[in-house]
């Protein structure tokens, strides 16, 4: 945004300069509304006095130097300032696909010039353009805005610090690079799960247990969750606890096996004497008799098992 900008007089006598965040906030939105009639993103037309920006990022345009570092106001003091604006009648807002369409109520009041039209009084209702009231060629030439606002949303999804990991953040540090596309798939899916991080977090976890490091199969488990209609973190962990346990192997218990004894002929011990035990005074065979003993014995035992 280039140009210049002026302020009424006014502004400097009400409560709202001893509010720096506000006033900073009121400021910032003067100076970048739009200062004529058609302008438009992403199949949205505005109006002379608006501005389309979301909480985040105004969050960071914001943004003050504090020592040697920056400093940026939290998404709560955001919310808190835009809500001052508006009780005090200064900016009306309403919400759209793309972002939070600012309205700066009395607009002329600020930017007019001596001798130009005044502005008309139902600014605070100005109504949006879409994309079903614009003309094939009107949508067309907002190519790079809408590709502006992508990365935008993007940021804004990378940005976010919840409870849990950042989807995206966990998904590149686990897994791999993703590409914009799916970058823009992964905040659709999030979507769809009503902004539940941690369902996303464990289909990507999921797929590094498994080793599974791309994009494709963390789709495939969020399309398979959706279509059981599984909406909760618990509800996720237990549909696929219940898929393990199908996929486990059964191992067979086995009761106490027999032990298998070989029964020996009665001729193997020949020489006990009647008593069952063999006599103390065994006279020891000569090594020939002893070697033709143990080849009969072998001829003995094959015949047997024979």
């Amino acid at each position: 945004m280039q140009g210049w900008f002026k302020l009424h007089r006014e502004l400097f006598d009400t409560d709202l300069w001893h509010d720096v965040s506000t006033f900073r906030l009121f400021l910032y939105l003067i100076s970048q509304a739009s200062h004529k009639d058609g302008v438009k993103i992403k199949g949205i037309e505005l109006k002379r006095g608006q501005y389309i920006r979301s909480y985040r990022k105004l969050a960071d345009d914001l943004s003050y130097k504090e020592g040697r570092g920056y400093k940026k106001y939290s998404l709560s003091t955001i919310k808190s300032c835009v809500n001052k604006l508006i009780e005090s009648e200064r900016v009306n807002v309403n919400e759209t696909e793309v972002g939070t369409l600012f309205t700066i109520i009395n607009y002329a009041k600020y930017q007019d010039l001596d001798g130009e039209e005044k502005e008309s009084p139902n600014t605070k209702n100005e109504e949006v353009r879409t994309n079903a009231e614009l003309t094939p060629n009107e949508v067309r030439t907002n190519s790079e805005q809408e590709q502006e606002l992508k990365n935008v949303r993007i940021k804004e999804l990378k940005d976010t610090t919840t409870t849990s990991e950042n989807p995206i953040r966990l998904f590149e540090k686990l897994l791999c690079r993703l590409s914009e596309n799916q970058m823009q798939s992964i905040y659709k899916w999030q979507d769809d799960f009503n902004g539940q991080a941690e369902i996303i977090n464990e289909a990507i976890m999921i797929a590094d247990n498994k080793n599974k490091r791309y994009f494709g199969f963390v789709e495939f488990l969020l399309k398979e969750w959706a279509n059981n209609n599984l909406k909760t973190l618990d509800r996720v962990r237990a549909y696929e606890q219940e898929k393990f346990n199908k996929l486990k192997p059964t191992i067979p218990r086995f009761g106490k096996t027999s032990i298998r004894t070989e029964q020996l002929p009665d001729w193997f011990d020949k020489d006990k004497d009647e008593t069952g035990d063999k006599p103390n005074n065994v006279t020891p065979l000569h090594p020939e008799e002893t070697e033709a003993r143990r080849k009969a014995l072998e001829e003995r035992l094959k015949k047997y098992k024979n």
